[in-house]
């Protein structure tokens, strides 16, 4: 099942063009993140999840905390679940260069 298919149950929304800029988004974030250019299998959970936070916090933008009736919430931006699974690919940096395994 493809990404922005499985988003969609995930999440119960219908547009996928906005499901789709989400994980483009999650996608640039973890590569970047993982020194990669291109996705392994490894980080397609991660960065669906990264989608679907981002999905969650529309209209919470900025905001590290929220108090409304009575009920406290806490915005975590990169929850250690997360930035786990990523470290575990993250590729080192020798000389200002990258390898990445053709491989993977």
């Amino acid at each position: 099942m493809e990404d922005i298919e499985i988003l969609k149950k995930l999440t119960g929304e219908n547009d996928a063009d906005l499901l789709q800029a989400l994980f483009d988004d999650a996608s640039s974030f973890c590569l970047g993140y993982t020194n990669r250019t291109r996705m392994i299998d490894a980080l397609r959970k991660p960065t669906r999840d990264l989608a679907i936070i981002a999905y969650n916090r529309r209209g919470t933008e900025g905001e590290k905390a929220r108090s409304a009736a009575g009920e406290s919430y806490t915005f975590n931006d990169f929850p250690g679940t997360i930035s786990g699974v990523l470290d575990r690919y993250r590729l080192a940096r020798i000389g200002g260069k990258t390898y990445e395994a053709k491989g993977e």
